[in-house]
């Protein structure tokens, strides 16, 4: 019944895929180029985000100075942090041809679901680990950029492996296969205890959930599950990720909740009447996984980490309702 389902679904989102990326392109990415632009929101976001790593974290602190510097970034999920894993795989998700990367170096689509910069890049940049995120898949990289981090992340996927089986993305199942080869090429190259100290000292982002509401939680619809039941199958699916990640040696983890989905572009095109409102219903359902996930974080037992929850859905929603705010208008 799924796979039915599913193949009806995966028809339509085919022709809905490129603009459906391309309004999150417009309505996240080309936010942060915004932001990019005035300090104030930056600053403010990233404060927020930081804060969450460093300072609201569990009471069991790792046992690291608090001046150890981030030794690497990796990024896990969709295309908030795909810097160009797609463009290596077959899928109809990509991001490598205009009018992505226009504001990237030289205007080059790189793959990445941004007119510019990732989160994955701003935050690498910011932490002072360098100034581009690699994705993990591409063939040109070199030994000295897996030091410092790389993206396992496929644009398309989502805490459900439905997800990814229709938009034929990586699921984090493989993500995490990835990262296993990466750990076993760090401690071929500077032994365990070098690859274990790296580790340890670097910054997990997980981005995915987005995928999963927009996509995959309609078809569970069909399949009787209700909004509620969805949400908590999906929070459940993202602590279960953070175990494993955890298990594997992560110990600063920043996992970003679902932004306000129902105000993308194209959602508002297709379901928000003429005058393109943002559509309640989802929302709801992206606040409603926010505030599970967050509450079952504070409870999840991992000792010596530092687990934090990103509000990815307040900043962005503020920053849609009051632009004028924020200098963007």
């Amino acid at each position: 019944m799924v796979e039915v389902i599913g193949s009806i679904w995966l028809e339509a989102y085919k022709e809905f895929f490129k603009f459906y990326h391309l309004s999150i392109a417009i309505q996240v990415n080309n936010l942060l180029h915004l932001f990019s632009m005035n300090s104030s929101v930056v600053k403010a976001i990233l404060f927020c985000i930081f804060s969450g790593v460093y300072l609201c974290s569990r009471v069991e602190a790792i046992n690291l100075s608090k001046n150890v510097a981030v030794s690497a970034v990796f990024a896990f999920g969709g295309s908030s942090v795909d810097q160009g894993n797609n463009n290596y795989i077959e899928t109809f998700g990509k991001a490598n041809f205009p009018p992505y990367g226009k504001d990237f170096l030289g205007g080059i689509p790189t793959g990445r679901f941004s007119n510019g910069r990732t989160i994955a890049d701003i935050f690498a940049k910011a932490l002072g680990v360098k100034e581009y995120l690699p994705a993990y898949l591409d063939p040109s990289l070199q030994y000295e950029d897996l030091l410092s981090g790389v993206s396992f992340a496929s644009g398309g996927c989502g805490y459900d492996n439905i997800t990814a089986r229709i938009t034929s993305a990586i699921p984090l199942s493989i993500q995490l296969d990835y990262f296993k080869q990466y750990i076993w090429e760090l401690k071929r190259n500077i032994g365990e205890e070098g690859a274990q100290k790296l580790i340890t000292n670097s910054i997990f982002l997980v981005v995915a959930s987005t995928n999963d509401l927009l996509i995959s939680l309609p078809i569970r619809r069909i399949l009787h599950n209700d909004i509620p039941a969805y949400v908590n199958l999906l929070v459940k699916l993202a602590l279960d990720f953070v175990q494993e990640i955890y298990e594997l040696g992560a110990r600063k983890i920043a996992i970003f909740g679902a932004p306000p989905i129902g105000c993308f572009p194209a959602v508002r095109t297709i379901a928000g009447g003429e005058l393109r409102r943002c559509k309640k219903e989802e929302n709801e359902a992206a606040q409603l996984f926010n505030n599970i996930l967050e509450q079952k974080l504070k409870v999840q037992s991992l000792l010596h980490s530092r687990v934090a929850f990103v509000d990815f859905y307040n900043p962005l929603i503020s920053i849609i309702e009051n632009p004028n705010k924020y200098g963007i208008w």
